[in-house]
């Protein structure tokens, strides 16, 4: 069977193909593109014209079959923007959309580098694994066209035996399991995430309110109320799994406090998407309300960590966290720190309040961390 492309090939392969009106390349260099972006409420909508390019994305991903499904060009659009925004080669360029006129586009540039690990580009997603483990029996080493679902849904149940000692021979440089780390340099990158889970915690001015360990592969939305799957306003994946706040009146909290959580609530609404890549934490605000964080990537310890909105950023990064382990397995360091800490509405870290004050936080365990650790007894 024909090896299917990775998004960037086929979009680019459609831009060429001039089969779809309005979307173009954007400058000579072909950089950035044109996409169409008409909504189905317009007037002049035609669902053939401008959901051409978006049914053609839910076809080629095996999403909508032709004659056996019902046409859906609301998700069909929520779909392709999904993978936009969470794909490292694609970063939208807001200031030249245009989404007020008769033909309306929206602008992304195409990172030829695979983006960087920077706040203000999109890292690594869930559709592009890193390299494969270097045994040509490791799981990593199947078809990559699907390789995130297959990673975790076909190969992590055969391959978990050879994992942990292939794994441990290549962090301690060649001793089995029943050995002593042994003190040499690390010679290549032989773990590939495959546990997508995360605990997560939400807490209250430091009161457990919610705990929660999340399953879809496609992370989770931490937010007031809820996002119908298929609506516009969706901007990350539509399977993502949903945390809502819970509400401080089932609780027995005093009445300013109760107040003071409503108004921030009030500010929640769209949230946080957090997911777990191949090679790390990542998350992206849409909330109103401003959200700040502490964790192994922030800039800093003792002053507050805003994240900006709409704006993909690295919370931690497996490759470091790895290169950490092997630190500390090799007598070089401590053990890596995985643990992150969200705060909503409250400026944090804050050196003159406790976080036990915060009103509304959440903390963050990537759970293949902890499982490492505790595979290594730490």
């Amino acid at each position: 069977m024909e090896a299917k492309m990775h998004m960037k090939e086929w979009l680019i392969a459609q831009i060429d193909s001039g089969k779809y009106d309005g979307l173009r390349w954007e400058d000579e260099r072909k950089s950035m593109f044109r996409i169409p972006w008409k909504h189905a409420a317009k007037k002049d909508y035609k669902e053939e014209e401008d959901a051409a390019l978006f049914k053609a994305w839910a076809v080629y991903k095996g999403k909508f079959r032709e004659g056996r499904d019902r046409a859906d060009p609301t998700m069909w659009k929520t779909r392709l923007r999904c993978a936009l925004n969470k794909s490292t080669d694609f970063r939208e360029v807001p200031e030249r959309n245009q989404l007020d006129i008769s033909e309306p586009y929206k602008v992304y540039l195409i990172q030829q580098d695979g983006g960087s690990a920077t706040p203000a580009e999109s890292p690594e997603t869930k559709d592009q694994v890193i390299h494969a483990l270097s045994s040509p029996r490791s799981p990593a080493a199947v078809d990559q066209k699907e390789s995130f679902h297959r990673t975790k849904e076909e190969v992590e149940p055969l391959a978990d035996d050879l994992m942990r000692e292939h794994m441990y021979c290549e962090l301690t440089g060649g001793r089995t399991l029943n050995q002593s780390p042994a003190r040499t340099t690390f010679l290549s990158p032989a773990f590939t995430v495959s546990d997508f889970r995360m605990q997560v915690t939400l807490l209250y001015q430091g009161q457990r309110v919610m705990k929660v360990t999340t399953s879809s592969p496609d992370g989770c939305f931490i937010l007031q109320g809820g996002v119908p799957v298929g609506n516009e306003r969706i901007y990350g994946p539509c399977t993502a799994q949903q945390l809502c706040f819970p509400s401080p009146g089932s609780m027995a909290l005093p009445s300013w406090m109760a107040e003071a959580m409503n108004r921030l609530l009030c500010h929640l609404e769209r949230g946080v998407l957090l997911w777990v890549a191949p090679d790390g934490v990542f998350i992206k605000r849409f909330c109103q309300g401003r959200v700040y964080w502490s964790g192994p990537m922030a800039r800093h310890a003792d002053r507050p960590n805003k994240l900006e909105r709409e704006k993909t950023f690295k919370l931690l990064d497996v490759p470091a966290f790895l290169n950490d382990l092997r630190g500390c397995l090799q007598g070089k360091g401590p053990a890596p720190s995985y643990e992150i800490e969200l705060c909503f509405g409250e400026e944090y870290p804050d050196p003159n309040v406790p976080k036990s004050r915060k009103l509304i936080m959440a903390k963050v365990v990537p759970l293949f961390a902890v499982e490492l650790l505790e595979r290594f007894n730490y």
